[in-house]
């Protein structure tokens, strides 16, 4: 069967939560990488909400100037169900980029 590989990004980041993947099925996210793109140090949050709650991958993870941080690593991965949406914010203003790997419309 034939995998359905999506990528999902989402640039400059700030202080508001941005949505980088909303699920409408289910799916499994292989990867994520959120660069800082400023001169400074910044600390951000990558969380899920499953339509009750928010359920953090990180939080308040530090990424230093020109680095980024992989938030999925190893092997790692994890399912989303439809109507759960992965979100990212920053405590800096239009400083972070966001890349996610993600397989869709996995099997149930």
């Amino acid at each position: 069967m034939a995998q359905n590989f999506r990528r999902y990004t989402a640039n400059n980041v700030g202080t508001s939560a941005v949505s980088v993947l909303a699920s409408n099925s289910y799916d499994t996210v292989i990867g994520i990488s959120v660069a800082n793109i400023t001169a400074s140090s910044i600390a951000v949050d990558v969380y899920i909400n499953d339509g009750a709650n928010d359920i953090y991958l990180v939080k308040g993870a530090p990424i230093p100037s020109g680095s980024a941080l992989q938030v999925i690593d190893g092997g790692a991965r994890f399912v989303l169900q439809n109507s759960d949406t992965l979100y990212v914010q920053s405590d800096t203003a239009a400083s972070a980029d966001v890349w996610v790997s993600a397989v869709d419309d996995i099997s149930t």
